[in-house]
């Protein structure tokens, strides 16, 4: 059978219509995959939109279920609220389990016996690893900074890949982690002789770091030690002169802002000159973070089968080394195979960077 089940106008459209018959109460989407919840689409009888008391909806088969029979004519139409476009070039994560199964698993296979929890685990891990090394899929929050200059990392954070600064007409303009500061975990209160202050339980007492509260109330010139209404500063010379930018610290030579990551806490925080500023961030995560996420480009698809067969192989105690070793080969060949697919480079591309290196330098 075709994998593509859906229709032209359910996915050009986001949506599925209906033509009710007299006293017709069920109606079956064919979504695929199907909508999790009535929160996940909405309804509409001829362009209006539909009550949620009106109707059920049963997420194991797709039936939406009237509590009234339906009038002759009525066009029915559910319109998801997320899009599926795209959805092709992926496989989800239990077709990876139910394809390895199939292929690896059984009486004269690689692995004579396995349990799906087993397969379902190692599925997992690969695509985590994959999120990190391979697909490297990029997701983009935008934020405005706030008065405190703070902002909590978003929910599925796992590593930034670039933080920026929104100007008027749409640019990015990129940020620069601030090396020259830190966020302490804990900061020791101590009384006027310098003694560490202890509470009741002769525990530790801290409070907030007094270096990230400096760094949030300074001023971009504070940090760089750049005035640029003082012609006389030294380091605003070295920035406009001609032919005196050598050997610049470029955190200090820069005025898009700064930012530190605070680890520990999950909050980045952001230099003074960035308050009221509109910032992207670029961010990877691990894959894991919802179902929709659990999935594999189909580019990496046999990558990801031999990822899972040598990670169960390695594992296991009565598996010959000879065989493990060929998995282990397998599987470093096929994620090769799998980068160089997924970088996508074009050879038009690569002309267009060829020829802007190919550049005349005129005095």
């Amino acid at each position: 059978m075709g994998l593509l089940t859906q229709t032209d106008f359910q996915y050009y459209n986001n949506s599925e219509k209906f033509t009710a018959t007299a006293s017709q109460t069920v109606f079956t989407l064919t979504f695929d995959p199907l909508p999790s919840a009535e929160a996940d689409f909405l309804l509409f009888i001829d362009g209006v939109e539909a009550a949620d008391s009106l109707y059920t909806y049963n997420s194991s088969n797709g039936q939406i279920t009237f509590s009234s029979g339906r009038t002759a004519g009525e066009i029915i139409e559910v319109k998801l609220k997320k899009s599926n476009a795209g959805n092709y070039r992926y496989i989800k994560l239990k077709d990876i389990v139910n394809n390895f199964i199939m292929a690896y698993v059984g009486e004269d296979k690689v692995i004579p016996k396995m349990k799906r929890n087993d397969v379902l685990y190692f599925a997992k891990r690969g695509i985590q690893e994959f999120s990190y090394e391979i697909s490297r899929v990029e997701k983009i929050q935008e934020v405005e900074i706030p008065d405190t200059l703070s902002i909590t990392m978003p929910k599925d954070f796992v590593n930034y890949v670039q933080i920026s600064r929104i100007d008027d007409i749409g640019v990015e303009h990129p940020l620069v982690p601030a090396r020259f500061t830190s966020n302490p975990s804990e900061s020791v209160l101590q009384d006027n002789d310098y003694n560490y202050l202890f509470d009741s339980n002769d525990s530790l007492l801290t409070g907030s770091a007094e270096i990230s509260k400096r760094f949030r109330e300074a001023s971009d010139a504070d940090i760089t030690n750049n005035d640029p209404t003082n012609d006389n500063d030294i380091n605003h010379e070295r920035i406009t002169a001609f032919g005196k930018r050598f050997g610049l610290i470029p955190e200090l030579t820069q005025k898009n802002g700064t930012y530190v990551i605070d680890e520990l806490n999950g909050i980045i925080n952001f230099s003074s000159d960035l308050v009221g500023t509109i910032v992207t961030i670029k961010y990877i995560s691990d894959g894991l973070g919802t179902d929709d996420e659990m999935q594999v480009h189909k580019l990496a698809e046999d990558a990801i089968y031999k990822y899972i067969i040598h990670s169960v192989a390695s594992t296991r105690t009565n598996y010959p080394e000879y065989l493990v070793m060929r998995f282990k080969k397998e599987k470093f060949a096929a994620m090769r195979n799998a980068k160089l697919r997924l970088s996508n480079l074009k050879v038009h591309e690569l002309a267009q960077v060829m020829r802007n290196k190919s550049k005349q330098i005129k005095h």
